[in-house]
């Protein structure tokens, strides 16, 4: 996999929060930070998806079985 640099501007003591939790996992500042990153896009994306799906139940509140699923389409 191809990397790149991202320069992030923090405070001293900010970077020392950052450091002494990734030190606790085991991890890098870069590692963690990558990782912080990414996990709160996915549950962002998640939340969407959770509230599209809710918007569609609440229109049409019909549920079906796992049974009546595999009918349909399989």
């Amino acid at each position: 996999m191809a990397t790149t640099t991202v320069t992030l501007r923090l405070a001293e003591s900010e970077k020392q929060v950052l450091a002494d939790y990734a030190k606790t996992f085991g991890m890098s500042i870069s590692e963690f930070v990558r990782s912080a990153a990414l996990s709160r896009i996915e549950d962002e994306l998640d939340l969407v998806a959770w509230e599209d799906a809710k918007r569609e139940f609440d229109a049409d509140p019909k549920t079906l079985t796992a049974d009546e699923v595999a009918a349909k389409y399989l």
